[in-house]
């Protein structure tokens, strides 16, 4: 029977795909050794998510390993009819890159490359699914038409219209960070398996990618971040000015946006995928949120959430939002099913009830 493989298994968006192709009667391996946790600390761990999707689905096959290891991989592409590959494992923090670029080269590029051989050699009929990210394009978005306002930065284009980025938006010539580079590394060369050797790949760019199950820390994963610290009271970082925005997309609407690409594949395709303007919001208007939210289910004490303001990070959108105009052209049956309010009202009141 055919199967489908998905690297970083126990990651938020590689748990939520496992869940998603489970429940559609498909058979899942999942890959994924909780390098999460040497990148942002035990607190960040996902072993406990992988002990529960063993639990819960018996079509899900889970193996510790690290994607580095190319012959253990050969083995999982050897014993299996694979039909589809999900690549989401990554080391994903800019800032945690500039601390050890080559393991976050050898995460990214190299592990991304050694999965497109292994993939081309044992089953090149399969399609190839990537989360990138929207640092590829660096800070080109910094140099757009923006405007501060007085909850956010904002992006008006020629004719006077709230903008978004389309994939047309060059990657060269710009400051991408040393994550950035790597991811871009991996980007091009899933295009390349495609548009080259003629394989159904496909680049996800992702903006903010967050949901219920996010094991937010300081150094990625914004929201589910500043949500812990609001509800625990503890002290919050706003690298910049707290005005730059970020659309943000519920990992279960990433995982159909895959499912979608699944049915109907496309070779070397590019889309970029976030919450879209509808999904957006600023640091300073995701407080606020959180904040209406916090006080309605009785928690007053919120002020003693403690907020220092920093210098801004290096190569940091003050302002991105995704254009998802292409992928919905191709794919008009999909939808965003989760708007900004439920998400994160839904992580809310999760982290209330750690309490």
């Amino acid at each position: 029977m055919k199967k489908i493989l998905i690297t970083g298994s126990n990651g938020l968006i590689g748990s939520q795909c496992v869940q998603f192709f489970c429940e559609r009667g498909v058979e899942v391996i999942g890959i994924d050794n909780n390098m999460r946790s040497y990148f942002f600390g035990e607190e960040s761990s996902t072993d406990d998510v992988g002990k529960i999707l063993s639990s819960k689905f018996d079509k899900y096959e889970h193996h510790n390993l690290d994607i580095r290891d190319k012959d253990s991989l050969e083995k999982v592409f050897q014993s299996n009819n694979i039909d589809l590959i999900i690549h989401a494992a990554a080391q994903p923090s800019h800032d945690w890159a500039a601390k050890e670029p080559i393991t976050d080269f050898e995460v990214n590029a190299l592990a991304t490359i050694y999965l497109l051989e292994l993939y081309r050699q044992y089953c090149p009929s399969a399609s190839f699914i990537f989360t990138s990210t929207n640092k590829v394009y660096g800070d080109q978005p910094n140099h757009l038409n923006l405007k501060e306002e007085n909850s956010r930065i904002e992006y008006y284009d020629e004719n006077g219209n709230a903008g978004s980025v389309n994939e047309s938006m060059s990657i060269d010539n710009c400051l991408h960070s040393v994550f950035g580079a790597s991811k871009v590394a991996a980007d091009v060369m899933v295009q390349e398996y495609g548009r080259y050797f003629g394989l159904d790949t496909v680049v996800f760019r992702c903006g903010c990618l967050t949901g219920p199950s996010h094991k937010g820390a300081e150094l990625h994963g914004f929201l589910s971040y500043l949500i812990k610290c609001m509800v625990h009271n503890k002290h919050y970082t706003i690298f910049g000015n707290g005005k730059q925005v970020r659309d943000n997309l519920h990992s279960w609407d990433l995982a159909n946006m895959f499912w979608h690409f699944y049915q109907s594949p496309h070779k070397g395709e590019i889309y970029n995928a976030g919450g879209g303007r509808e999904n957006s919001t600023s640091i300073l208007e995701a407080i606020n949120k959180i904040n209406l939210i916090l006080v309605a289910n009785g928690m007053n004490e919120w002020n003693k959430f403690d907020i220092k303001k920093d210098k801004w990070r290096i190569g940091d959108h003050k302002w991105y939002i995704s254009d998802l105009s292409k992928f919905q052209s191709h794919y008009p049956s999909w939808t965003l099913e989760h708007s900004l309010n439920a998400l994160i009202e839904e992580m809310t009141l999760k982290e209330m009830a750690t309490l």
